[in-house]
């Protein structure tokens, strides 16, 4: 998902419209709507304010990743096992991602849900862990900030709450 998309969603999210926005950020509503139609950027001072402002990490913002930024209170760990019950999988992990959009037939899911380890600039990459799939980019959204919640407020555990269970065929994967 592109900045501009990522920007919508977390904005709609916080129940601001663009001009409440704009007024946050000191800048002109048409630039907020320029950035959310991937026409320009914001300057990085202005990604910052973002970030703070609306609770999200950068890589959130900018790439669609959950990874814990500091809370003012300071509880959260560098960990959270999360419980994926359709999946049967539980891991601990430091961050989580989502997938592009997949195509598929009506009953498909749209996107899935990782827990990544390691860096993804290494020979080999992050290693990725599929949790679950989801039915759209509202659903993984709003997972991916429960997942962040449940993080700052110093959780040990989350349990996924949003994902559908699925089952395969030979060539492809169908909402059960």
């Amino acid at each position: 998902m592109s900045f501009g998309e990522n920007l919508q969603t977390i904005r709609k999210r916080n129940q601001l419209s663009q001009e409440g926005l704009a007024e946050m950020l000191g800048v002109s509503r048409q630039a907020v709507s320029k950035w959310e139609l991937g026409e320009g950027y914001p300057e990085v001072d202005k990604l910052l304010i973002l970030s703070k402002k609306l609770n999200v990490s950068l890589d959130s913002l900018l790439g669609g990743e959950c990874a814990p930024i500091a809370a003012e209170n300071g509880k959260h760990s560098d960990r959270i096992r999360i419980v994926s019950p359709h999946e049967g999988v539980i891991v601990s992990t430091s961050k989580v991602t989502r997938s592009q959009p997949f195509r598929g037939g009506k009953n498909s899911p749209k996107y899935a849900l990782y827990a990544s380890e390691g860096d993804d600039m290494s020979l080999w990459g992050a290693k990725n862990t599929f949790l679950a799939w989801y039915r759209d980019l509202e659903d993984v959204t709003r997972e991916i900030e429960e997942i962040q919640n449940a993080w700052y407020a110093g959780a040990a555990s989350y349990t996924l709450q949003y994902s559908v269970k699925c089952k395969q065929n030979l060539f492809r994967t169908i909402e059960d």
